[in-house]
């Protein structure tokens, strides 16, 4: 393995950020803006625990470990919660061990919720693979929409027989890619807030420092991550909005939202054809919709990215605390009846998570 050493965000420097732009350039696979070095720097402004590992081979740097660190070297992928794409930046040759990654950046265990699922040191930690559904734009967005209306999805055509009537009830439509406007970003966060709120879940924009984050990324305008605010107004006035970041290649659809008087226009799904359509202009290859089962993603969706949830851990006792988290309930008891150590395992690593919590980050 290379040497590392574990900095701060904030202590990168301008070649260290040039070699981790260079990385992601060079693979398409590491090209999600939530692989960014400036959305690491973001999230590093709200979460103290963020760390980067730095990987060198002699004087030259292979590779980056973006990741947040609590008591007892408990580790997580940066911004788990709300990161879509996670993993470790590196140079096409790199060869690594997972539990020796661990191990020179201080942890014993990393956890992870959107890794990508190809990076195969990792696999043996996976506890569970999930797809990533995605807008294949790699060969345009005609062909793109061709191939929707085509695939006995009716989709198209609903969707423009209500843009026609939406525009014959309420007024003509008007379509921004990438607003520059913040208290747009405001109105399509309180949609957000709301449509949470209706539907029982809790709502990440009462919490003060993710709104920080959001202004934080919607200022950013670097190579790989752009904070992109698209809204679709009807009549002059905003009806459907959605904040994300794009690279030059990767368009992250992060946050949707619209106002619920137009619910039965369904502006949320013309909107994303209409950013499908500018995105591909603006040579965008496929927007990631996120992980999760939503009628509308399956209607947009003609492709997948294949991610995994899981952890690594560099001891049995944490290994087993871990995997159980990932057990449904009707096998749960009859796992830890046929592996009696992993049960005393889990109860002893349990009590020391609970004084991790009390402990908080360091």
């Amino acid at each position: 393995m290379t040497r590392i050493t574990v900095i701060r965000p904030d202590e990168l420097g301008p070649c260290e950020i040039s070699a981790w732009r260079d990385m992601q350039a060079r693979t398409p696979a590491l090209q999600s803006p939530f692989l960014s070095p400036d959305f690491t720097i973001a999230v590093a402004t709200m979460r103290a625990g963020a760390r980067v590992a730095v990987l060198r081979d002699g004087q030259r740097i292979v590779g980056f470990f973006p990741h947040e660190r609590r008591a007892l070297g408990i580790g997580s992928a940066i911004g788990m919660g709300f990161s879509d794409c996670q993993g470790l930046i590196h140079e096409p040759d790199l060869v690594w061990d997972a539990r020796e990654l661990l191990g020179k950046s201080d942890l014993t265990v990393w956890q992870f919720d959107h890794l990508l699922a190809d990076q195969r040191p990792f696999a043996p930690f996976h506890h569970r693979a999930v797809r990533s559904p995605i807008i294949d734009l790699s060969h345009g967005y005609e062909d793109y929409l061709s191939r929707r209306k085509s695939e006995r999805c009716n989709v198209v055509q609903t969707t423009w027989r209500k843009r026609r009537k939406l525009e014959r009830e309420i007024g003509a439509l008007d379509f921004v890619y990438d607003s520059r406007d913040p208290a747009l970003l405001r109105k399509v966060m309180r949609w957000k807030s709301a449509q949470w709120l209706r539907t029982g879940q809790p709502d990440k924009f009462a919490d003060a420092p993710m709104t920080g984050l959001m202004s934080d990324l919607f200022a950013t305008r670097e190579p790989g991550c752009v904070g992109t605010l698209s809204v679709l107004r009807a009549d002059g006035n905003p009806i459907a909005g959605h904040f994300g970041m794009r690279s030059g290649s990767v368009l992250t659809s992060w946050f949707p939202a619209y106002d619920p008087e137009f619910t039965k226009h369904s502006p949320g799904i013309l909107m994303f054809f209409l950013m499908a359509e500018a995105a591909a202009g603006d040579g965008i290859r496929h927007i990631d919709l996120g992980k999760g089962e939503m009628r509308y993603k399956d209607s947009l969706a003609n492709g997948e990215i294949a991610i995994a949830e899981g952890s690594v851990d560099r001891s049995f006792a944490m290994g087993a605390l871990q995997r159980v988290r990932y057990l449904p309930d009707h096998q749960l008891k009859p796992w830890l009846r046929r592996h009696s150590q992993a049960h005393a395992a889990v109860r002893r690593v349990r009590d020391g998570l609970r004084v991790a919590q009390r402990l908080g980050t360091r």
